[in-house]
């Protein structure tokens, strides 16, 4: 079924930014983009390789030229161009530890400049939430810290250094998600600070991404009651309208959070929420992290038209959003006609990721338990994987192991999840050092527990934290601030010496 011409579906359609699947445009997105379909998203089932990407973006380019082609890439622990092997970058949290914001906006660069060789013009990133909560489950280290000062000044330059590098920054999750222990994929969070608080904290960010000059800002599926006491900020024309355009003086995109989770769609329908949003004053509704089929962009777009004849949906107010978003699109083709073309496909690693994750390093020994290192024989590596949130996904690689076994041939790796773990972790090692290595080990009682009584067996062990550093515990602890493959490996290279 083709999807029905006339004016109002193809604005509809410009308001879209789906997700796909394959590792080619399928024909249902190829026909869209001939009929109105400004943007598409890509995830990490879209991706092979760095050639892979750029033949993908090319064939979409082939079909409409100005296409808006995003992905949620924050080069850390959330990657989706580098979904198979890790990031070689080290994420937000690391580099709000080196607190480098120059280093911070090289690494932005990079990324940038290697994200628009393939084609791609839209990144969801930086994370500008401030992780005040640390037993929040879904940000973590995808913020830069929990010092809004600190966020600040990162997240303009991650901004500065990623339109630099020819992508437009695209900061989220607007107003901040960082106070929460509740992921907004499964249910609605609630952010109760009042509004001195949120103007201190939450917003500093985001006035700094503004006035880096971010082309978008992505909506949180939050509800904030000093803000509004009703609607989530996504589907809030106080909060899109009142806030973040007249007093943030935000002009350029902004683009939900996927509609299709559960904090919006459990409430107000999958296509309700939808067109609550663009009411509200969002521009572009991105879907298709879990709904990505042409049924389901169908849904929108039909139910967008009908909002609008119904006169729910304003036709000035869907017009006023393919305006911005066409000025979007503008803006990338400039600022890939006024780049030179790059020769070649990336690196498959970034020398200046790499030398930051190692920079982000953090030792803390206890008297005497420096001695432990560096490692000279071949260890036994201990890793405790605790379950992972839809954000991050489940295909991407980590760990300290696989690098150290690079180092010290020999070296073996056990990897325990919660229902798995034996009374001794440790029992496997034979005398060999031990390196037990965790994730949030503050959010995990099981893990903790593990933990406990690996260090009872053997208090020598070489305790690496691969996510937020809250409990600091062993002879010796080593914080990477990120699980990226950059910070696995500058992790795996301080444990060898």
């Amino acid at each position: 079924m083709r999807a029905p011409g006339g004016p109002l579906a193809a604005l509809a359609a410009a308001v879209l930014q789906p997700g796909f699947v394959g590792v080619t445009p399928p024909p249902w997105v190829c026909r869209w983009l001939g009929e109105g379909l400004g943007s598409v998203v890509l995830f990490a089932r879209n991706v092979v390789d760095h050639a892979q990407v750029a033949a993908l973006t090319a064939a979409l380019r082939a079909e409409r030229p100005d296409v808006i082609v995003a992905i949620d890439e924050e080069a850390g622990d959330v990657t989706r161009i580098e979904s198979r092997r890790g990031s070689s970058r080290p994420g937000n949290f690391a580099l709000g530890a080196v607190d480098d914001p120059e280093l911070t906006e090289r690494v932005a660069r990079d990324l940038g400049a290697d994200l628009a060789s393939l084609g791609v013009t839209l990144d969801y990133a930086p994370d500008a939430d401030v992780n005040s909560n640390p037993a929040n489950p879904v940000i973590g280290v995808r913020a830069f810290g929990a010092d809004p000062a600190l966020v600040a000044r990162h997240t303009a330059a991650w901004v500065r250094g990623l339109q630099a590098g020819g992508v437009a920054a695209c900061a989220k999750h607007f107003p901040g998600h960082g106070d929460t222990r509740v992921d907004s994929h499964h249910d609605l969070p609630l952010i109760t600070g009042d509004r001195d608080r949120l103007d201190s904290v939450e917003l500093a960010p985001f006035r700094a991404a503004v006035a880096a000059g971010a082309q978008a800002v992505m909506t949180g599926h939050l509800l904030v009651p000093a803000l509004d006491p009703e609607l989530p900020a996504t589907l809030s024309p106080r909060i899109l309208g009142g806030l973040l355009r007249d007093e943030l003086g935000f002009s350029g995109v902004v683009v939900t959070d996927a509609v299709e989770m559960r904090a919006v769609a459990d409430r107000y329908g999958f296509a309700g929420a939808a067109v609550r949003a663009l009411a509200a004053g969002a521009d572009a509704i991105c879907i298709g992290g879990e709904r990505a089929g042409e049924e389901d962009a169908r849904e929108l777009r039909d139910a967008i038209v009908a909002a609008v004849v119904s006169g729910e949906l304003p036709e000035e107010r869907l017009a006023e959003a393919a305006k911005r978003v066409g000025q979007l699109a503008e803006w990338t083709v400039a600022v890939r006609s006024g780049r030179p073309a790059r020769r070649g496909l990336p690196a498959d690693a970034s020398e200046v990721g790499l030398a930051a994750a190692r920079r982000a390093l953090r030792v803390t020994a206890a008297p005497g338990g420096a001695a432990a290192l560096p490692l000279t024989v071949p260890a036994y590596v201990v890793e405790f994987e605790p379950p992972r949130n839809i954000a991050i996904g489940a295909e991407t690689p980590w760990g300290v192991g696989a690098p150290l076994a690079e180092m010290l041939p020999g070296t073996a790796t056990r990897r325990y999840a919660e229902d798995d773990v034996p009374v001794d972790p440790t029992a496997g090692a034979d005398g060999r050092p031990v390196v037990l290595v965790v994730r949030d080990l503050h959010r995990h009682p099981w893990m903790r527990s593990a933990v406990t009584r690996a260090l009872a067996a053997r208090p020598d062990a070489v305790v690496v934290e691969l996510g937020v550093p809250e409990l600091v515990t062993g002879a010796v602890h080593v914080a990477t601030h990120g699980a990226t493959r950059a910070a696995g490996r500058a992790a795996a290279e301080l444990l060898a010496g």
